[in-house]
Formats: structure tokens, sequence, C-alpha cells
């Protein structure tokens, strides 16, 4: 196994790795350490938990020398206010012994606090897409002195709707510059922007697509409704052992606002959720408590947990099954990192057995199903959405309608021959104006 010091790191590098305490760098560093040294434009593709955002820092740092300049010459974007402070948090460490400039800019915070920090000077800008077109079309942020972008997490952050942006960013910048780009998965639209922007790239990938981490354990419930979903998941909370950090994912805002409010009322100081319409504030408490271990239950959504930065996750549990397979591999990879086993349930119902078959096809591999306790209520009732659709059979049919009158010119209703008066305000319009014409008709 090689050591950070066989990657001819600066003295203050290796410093700063020592501080940390990280000794050996992982595959991911270590192949994507050389490609970036190199220059040529790169795409790596790696799961969460494998130390991605150090795979492409790293090679940065090294070559980033002293300058006095104002703009920036490095580029991070990233789809999460939450991966924006993860990542300049990172830089921060790294560059403990090391005068680098670094900053991290995101939508809903103070605009002109940014726009300063900026215009002081910087030599990294680590940044959302929206705000960081905010802050060049202020002409704050100049974009000429650019050598090295990266994109972190860019399927995330078209799946976010970001397209429009980072195409409108990818041909504002410099046409002479590296491209980074790193993903947990690589879809389609992923590898069109690749083809489109980058030049050549060498793609840094160290297993197949769709291959999870060996030391996580996989279980499948067959849960017949939400419901039993809740009751499930309450009983674990309960009495499964070692449930001590739990990372519960959910397929949207709503179901995770109500997921809270049912166990706030038996496990009030033990939930925390997060998802975008939380306030940041919020948002940023959760995870501390998470990583503090006052919760031991997260309820988020995929979009938001995409960037952060969770220690020590025991068990994912998957309330519902994710839509895109490659999703599954990201969700699952939160648990069993930094050589520690870990454990994915999912819940899964009938009617998501079709993409719990296309998860097993994607990995080749089968989950195991295990069977509930005797001692979880099965509910009855179904949600709005689980409920089976009734059509009434004499609605189908077309019934025959007789047409009397003269077909399209018929009588109409005695409602519909009711002079329209309108409102009050019309009716009494409509009064004086007949008035005013009644006196004129006497002289």
């Amino acid at each position: 196994m090689s050591s950070f010091s066989d990657l001819n790191l600066s003295k203050q590098l290796l410093r700063a790795i020592d501080d940390i305490g990280f000794k050996n760098p992982t595959p991911i560093q270590e192949k994507a350490f050389p490609v970036i040294c190199s220059g040529t434009d790169a795409v790596g593709i790696a799961q969460t938990g494998t130390g991605k955002t150090f795979a492409y820092l790293l090679p940065v740092l090294k070559q980033l020398t002293f300058s006095d300049q104002r703009q920036p010459r490095v580029i991070i974007l990233v789809p999460t206010r939450e991966l924006v402070e993860q990542v300049v948090g990172e830089i921060q460490k790294l560059t403990k012994f090391m005068s680098v400039r670094s900053f991290g800019i995101y939508g809903a915070s103070n605009i002109n606090t940014q726009k300063q920090k900026v215009y002081d000077g910087l030599d990294i800008l680590v940044a959302t897409p929206g705000r960081f077109i905010d802050l060049t079309l202020s002409r704050t942020l100049q974009l000429s002195s650019v050598k090295k972008l990266v994109i972190d997490e860019v399927d995330e952050m078209l799946n976010l709707g970001f397209r429009a942006q980072l195409t409108q960013i990818l041909d504002s910048l410099p046409p002479k510059r590296q491209n980074i780009l790193f993903s947990a998965t690589l879809n389609e639209d992923v590898e069109l922007m690749i083809s489109k922007y980058f030049n050549k790239p060498e793609y840094i990938e160290l297993i197949s697509r769709g291959t999870p981490l060996e030391k996580i354990v996989q279980y499948v419930y067959s849960v017949p409704n939400f419901y039993t979903k809740i009751n499930l998941l309450k009983w674990m909370l309960q009495h499964e052992k070692g449930f001590t950090k739990v990372l519960l994912f959910v397929k949207n805002k709503k179901i995770a606002d109500d997921i809270y409010e049912t166990l706030e009322e038996e496990f009030p100081t033990e939930t925390g959720i997060i998802h975008s319409n939380k306030s940041q504030p919020q948002r940023f408490s959760s995870v501390k408590y998470f990583n503090e271990g006052v919760h031991r239950l997260l309820i988020a959504t995929d979009i938001i947990a995409r960037g952060l930065d969770l220690a020590d996750v025991t068990h994912v549990i998957n309330f519902d099954i994710p839509k895109e397979p490659g999703a599954y591999i990201h969700r699952i990879g939160r648990t069993g990192r930094a050589d520690k086993a870990g454990i994915a349930m999912s819940f899964v119902t009938e009617a998501e057995k079709p993409l719990q078959v296309a998860i097993e096809n994607l990995m080749n591999k089968k989950i195991p199903v295990l069977k509930m306790s005797k001692d979880v209520e099965i509910d009855p009732e179904l949600t709005k959405d689980e409920m089976p659709v009734t059509r009434d059979k004499n609605l189908a049919k077309n019934k025959k309608v007789e047409v009397t009158g003269g077909g399209a010119f018929h009588e109409k209703k005695a409602k519909n021959k009711k002079e329209q008066l309108g409102g009050k305000r019309s009716q009494e319009k409509i009064r004086r104006l007949r008035e005013g014409y009644a006196k004129k008709r006497k002289f």
C-alpha cells in the first residue's frame, strides 16, 4: 500500500494530512492523482465513501502556486449548500500551512458579503451554479484567470435542474482550462456534457458501475403499505440492536415531513430531518446533532443527502425505493465506510418490486428478503396514492343524447334566460344609466 509521501506532495500538504490523521491514500485518490497532475481532462466515477473530494483536491493544491491576483484560478461547482461547506472545510484543512485563499458561495445567504469576499481576492471558489451566475452577472466575479474547473456530483446537479446554468458557465469560461468531473453515477446526460465540453478526457474508474461496497450487508423487507412501513420503522427503533446512527431515505419532502411528525410523538429527541424546504440553520443543526449522536435517526431526501458529510452511519434504510438504480448504490454507500461494516435495509411494497429487480440487475446480485417480526402491526389503511383506481363502467359507455328544437339552435333553459346584471356595483351602474336616459327623454 502506498503512502501520501509517494505522491510527491509538498511538505505543507503532507504536514496537513498528518494533522488530519490520514495515513494512506484511497484507491481513487491514488489513481486520480497522476491523471489530474498531467493536466488532461479527467472524469472520475467513485461511490460515496471512497474519498473522491481529496482525490481532486490533492493534485489541484499541489499545482497551485502562490499568487496575489484577485480573481480565482480554480472553480469548484457542487449541487448543494451543504456540499459547498463540506468542500471548503476540506480545503481549509489541507491548506492549513499554505497561503491559499478559498471561499464558498451559495443561495439563501447574504450576497453582498459574498461579493465583498470575492472582490477582496480568491484562489479557489466553491459555488452552487445559481449563485455563481449571480456574481458573474454583477461583474464581481471575473473568469479570465480560471485554469481549472471541477464539477462534483454532476449527476445530481443535472437532477436538480442545473443543466441550463451549467451550460452557461461552461460556455463563459476560458477555453484553455482543465476540466475535472467527479460523480457517483454516469448517465446519458452526463456523457453528453462530457462529449461537448471535455477534451479527450481520461476516465478514472476503479470498479464496474453498480457494484456496491463489499462491507455493506443488504436486506429487503416486503411491506404491504406506507403505514406498515411506519410501524416497522418504530419497531426497529425500539428493538433493533446497534441502531445508533440511522440514515432514512425517502422520495420526497412531504413523506419526510409525515414520517418526522409521526415519530416525533414517540422519539421526540432522537429524530432529525433535512430537506430543501428547511432553513439553512435547521439543515446544519440536523447534520450536527446527527454526527454528534444526539439524533440517532436522520430523515433525508436524495437531493439534500448527496452533499452531506455524515460520519459512522451504522444503517441506511430505504423507506422508498429510488426510481434510478444508481441512486440506490449511492444511498447505501453512506454506510460501510472507513473499513467499518454497514447495513442497508429496504422497505419494499408490491408496487416497488420492479424497482428492486432493476437494482438487482444493476448489481448482478439478489438482495436477501427478511420476514418482519410478528410484533409489527400490519396496518390495513392505505394512503391516497396506494388506493386502487376504480372506474364506473357506466361512465365509459357513450350514452345517446336526444337533441330537440333544431339541433345547435335550441331554446334556452329557464336559468339561462335571466338577465345577467353582474354584482351589486354593476347593477347600481345600470340603474343610474337608465335614470339618466329617462331624464333625457323628458327633454
